[in-house]
């Protein structure tokens, strides 16, 4: 049976229609994505029409099924609606694999008499099927979540909550041109700021724990700094525009940048990672820019976040069958190992296919190579 289920209007507009007939009160939605109410009819990812007039005399018993509290009139039009979030979120879902089927196939084609596996529990599939969608999600999933915001005077943002690693941290100027803000040596965000006597000792509290400033003093200093005393920049001229070659600024400049190191030298900003708040520290010249935070998680953070791209769907079978055969005692080494090869090969496959290179895109930079600098 073919994959897609979804009409062209469920997938493009996010609408399912039916027509009342005056007995029916129940109607199943078969949308990609699952129907949300968090109580009757608020907090939904939906909205119900007939004949185009809004209504709420409905509940959802369970998923996807509609109940009206009466039933629609005859030859009644009742349109399903999904938000636009959801509409977003339906687009592009044919290329990926929940986790649920992954786990459901590799029962299916795996595990079984006169099969690699004879037997195998199902929580153990699903235990290393979430092991291997974590380590895909480091390097070889293309699984960067990115958030929009603005530096507070504070100059500080909190970690995101499903926050593993970050992958860049950019501001944004009147243009929408990315310009990356580098992470610093220049300074740190100690973890104990302590307090301390007239000797210089650490003092304790009644539980005989070391006293802690609320905010360490390398923390303010670094927040009332002034960048310009930093970059050795004259004047802010530069800083509000991206024409670093103007002429006059060239002149009133020249000679003066030979030398100079280029993670202070630039104008772009730094940040730096403040364990001890679990925030974003960023110097004070990004007070009020708009920013975009690029991050990794491990895909297991929300119900959403577990889908595969088809393309790494292989080489996720063999990373839990090597690693089920892995941890058995009965099994041959030789056996082990040629699990453990086959993983390898078919997670290099994977990246490859992910990396997304076409030929027309790397010859295109292959030309700018040939190009004559003129002055």
């Amino acid at each position: 049976m073919g994959l897609i289920t979804e009409t062209n209007a469920q997938y493009y507009a996010g609408q399912q229609a039916f027509l009342g007939d005056n007995t029916t009160v129940d109607f199943i939605c078969n949308f990609n994505t699952d129907l949300i109410a968090t109580t009757t009819t608020t907090n939904t990812n939906f909205s119900i029409t007939v004949n185009g007039v809004p209504v709420t005399n409905y509940t959802l018993p369970s998923k996807n099924l509609i109940r009206f509290a009466a039933a629609p009139a005859t030859n009644a039009n009742i349109v399903v609606q999904l938000n636009i979030p959801s509409i977003w979120d339906n687009y592009g879902s044919y290329s990926y694999n929940s986790l649920t089927d992954i786990v459901n196939n590799f029962m299916v084609a795996y595990v079984g008499m006169d099969k690699l596996i004879p037997r195998c529990k199902r929580s153990d599939v699903i235990f290393h099927a979430k092991r291997g969608l974590q380590e895909f999600s480091y390097d070889t999933l293309k699984s960067v979540n990115s958030q929009e915001l603005t530096i507070p005077p504070s100059l500080s943002l909190a970690i995101p909550q499903d926050y593993v690693n970050y992958v860049q941290l950019s501001w944004i100027d009147a243009t929408g041109v990315k310009h990356i803000i580098y992470p610093t040596r220049l300074t740190s965000n100690p973890t104990q700021p302590l307090l301390q006597d007239a000797t210089g000792q650490p003092t304790q509290n009644s539980f005989e724990e070391n006293n802690e400033s609320a905010q360490a003093l390398t923390d303010t200093r670094w927040a009332n700094n002034n960048n310009l005393d930093i970059t050795g920049q004259l004047t802010t001229q530069e800083f509000n525009s991206a024409d670093v070659y103007d002429w006059q600024w060239w002149k009133m400049a020249y000679g003066q940048r030979y030398g100079l190191e280029p993670e202070v030298s630039q104008k772009n900003g730094w940040f730096t990672i403040n364990e001890r708040e679990g925030k974003f520290s960023f110097s004070s010249g990004l007070v009020n820019k708009l920013i975009i935070l690029e991050y990794i998680s491990d895909g297991l953070a929300y119900d959403m976040d577990t889908k595969i791209p088809k393309m790494a769907e292989d080489a996720l079978y063999s990373h839990i069958m090597h690693s089920i055969v892995s941890t058995r005692a009965n099994f041959p080494e030789y056996i082990v190992q040629r699990y453990k090869r086959e993983r390898s090969a078919k997670l290099r496959n994977a990246k490859i296919r992910l990396s997304n290179i076409k030929l027309e895109e790397f010859t295109q930079v292959m030309r700018g190579k040939s190009k004559w600098i003129k002055h």
